[in-house]
């Protein structure tokens, strides 16, 4: 090859804030309960993988202006974020989010440190956009196995750059913090849809630009205030409120709209005799 490679070196891009959309979905009736076991074999996530497993690579292959190892560089990133992200037991109840910082690029580090310390619902710093948490006061794991399904694609984008989009659902069982009684889980269900930018010195780097973030979470109340933690209605309880808080059209600045969906009943667990 001499001095020369096949890849043009693509343009030098700088990273862009990370925007966010968290929408908590309501359920219509009581969140149903039982023991994690029973609840995920009657539920929709009966097949998924457990944990790590259900995060997997497609196959690489170069692109115009990035070589087979970038490619796959530039997966494994990805990958590496949403385990940290979605499945790191210290991350879901509060704890360090380190490891998740340690992969993005140093020009949204302002971002992220300002979305953990003070989230807003303004599409720019909700701390539930950048990774999922809880809050260990309220909940805690019912078990240790969390249940996954998804996808991870790639392509390259009109501006060179190396796009990934993450695409997983995550059912976590969870109980209330306190008690010891298993048979009192329910599930909650985390829909991530996360994407990446990465242009050659971010590959070098080893890091991501992580662009946007659209995150649909569920048993919750619409009120619920997601950004910071997200905050699951657990078994036997109801959603307490009619919809989404209102929105003034009057109010000067910045649009305020509440966002909320409907948790599909079908996407619920249907144990024996609660037809």
């Amino acid at each position: 090859m001499g001095i020369h490679h096949p890849y043009q070196a693509p343009r030098v891009t700088r990273a862009e804030p990370l925007r966010t959309v968290v929408v908590p979905l309501a359920p219509r009736g009581a969140v149903p309960g039982g023991t994690p076991a029973e609840l995920f074999a009657h539920s929709p996530a009966a097949e998924f993988s457990s944990g790590a497993s259900g995060v997997s690579l497609p196959g690489a292959r170069g692109t115009a202006h990035f070589a087979y190892s970038e490619v796959l560089a530039g997966l494994k990133i990805a990958r590496q974020y949403v385990l940290a992200s979605s499945l790191d037991p210290a991350v879901l109840m509060g704890g360090s989010a380190g490891r998740v910082r340690d992969l993005i690029a140093p020009a949204q580090y302002a971002q992220f440190n300002r979305s953990l310390a003070a989230p807003s619902a303004d599409g720019r710093h909700a701390a539930t956009g950048w990774l999922v948490r809880f809050d260990p006061a309220q909940v805690v794991q019912a078990g240790t196995e969390i249940r996954v399904s998804g996808s991870i694609q790639y392509a390259e984008a009109a501006d060179g750059t190396l796009e990934v989009v993450a695409d997983h659902t995550f059912v976590y069982p969870l109980r209330p913090a306190g008690s010891a009684k298993a048979a009192g889980a329910s599930l909650f269900t985390v829909r991530r849809e996360v994407h990446f930018r990465f242009s050659a010195e971010d590959l070098r780097l080893r890091q991501a630009q992580v662009a946007v973030s659209d995150v649909q979470a569920g048993p919750q109340n619409c009120t619920a205030d997601a950004v910071n933690r997200l905050r699951p209605l657990l078994a036997g309880q109801h959603a307490t409120d009619g919809g989404p808080a209102g929105t003034d059209p009057y109010t000067t600045g910045r649009p305020a709209t509440a966002l909320c969906g409907t948790l599909a009943a079908s996407s619920q667990p249907v144990l024996p005799g609660h037809r």
